[in-house]
């Protein structure tokens, strides 16, 4: 069995944490709606992946790769795997088809419940964006070329479904908890909604991605896992990206 044990002398203030969080996907935010502005090229979907794989993941990776440097001697992954413990791989996807049937029932209780109280303000909200930046609107979609669409489903299915959840499972769940677990149980509870809160581009269903993703981290922290949280993650953002795109092409 394979430990990474946390280094306590290495906790981070969570003003340092909310700084880490928040800087990257400001900028990010602000690129994307500057870029979105001034061109529509390709759909605002696409666009803001372009933006995260430049801008957001090497950030979030680059932060894990100079920890581990610092840490550990050497540019990993290792600072993400603090109080790492080896699981057989059927026991990890188990938890995760587990947890994504949990975040199912979440979808159909929570969710339709927190948007029904934020209609108004969401409804508002819509009405003062451009429509090039809603990402329900399925009509402005489908006025691309279908070789545009091709891309951008093919850059949206690898980028959210593999490479964005993998990277913020390694930032948020693994590097960022571990830096707080001073907290014990809380520490996954505080990065879950912190995590939520970043996604700047997607302000509401806040209560629904909490309470969808903090059993996945609770679990992942309590099993000393985050492959756990990692296929969790990837699950849920597979169903989410293959139900885009079956409806855009409907």
């Amino acid at each position: 069995m394979t430990t990474y044990k946390i280094n306590l002398q290495k906790e981070m203030s969570l003003q340092k944490i909310f700084l880490m969080i928040y800087i990257p996907t400001s900028i990010l935010t602000i690129v994307y709606m500057i870029t979105g502005g001034l061109k529509q090229t390709v759909p605002s979907l696409l666009l803001f992946y372009i933006c995260a794989a430049f801008i957001l993941f090497p950030i979030e990776i680059g932060v894990v790769l100079n920890a581990s440097k610092k840490e550990y001697g050497s540019y990993s992954l290792k600072s993400a795997f603090a109080n790492y413990d080896k699981m057989s791989w059927w026991k990890i996807f188990l938890y995760g088809i587990f947890l994504f049937g949990f975040a199912g029932i979440m979808s159909v209780t929570v969710a339709p419940l927190e948007n029904h109280l934020l209609a108004p303000i969401s409804s508002k909200f819509t009405q003062n964006i451009p429509a090039y930046f809603d990402w329900n609107n399925i009509e402005y979609f489908k006025q691309f070329s279908k070789d545009i669409l091709l891309i951008t489903f093919a850059g949206y299915f690898i980028l959210n479904v593999i490479v964005g959840p993998i990277t913020e499972e390694l930032f948020f769940r693994g590097y960022l908890t571990s830096k707080i677990s001073r907290y014990g149980n809380f520490a996954p509870l505080i990065i879950t909604i912190l995590f939520s809160l970043y996604h700047f581009w997607l302000p509401f269903n806040n209560l629904f991605r909490i309470s969808a993703f903090f059993p996945a981290a609770l679990i992942a922290w309590r099993k000393k896992n985050i492959y756990i949280s990692i296929v969790f993650h990837c699950l849920c953002n597979l169903i989410s990206t293959v139900s885009l795109i079956i409806e855009v092409i409907r």
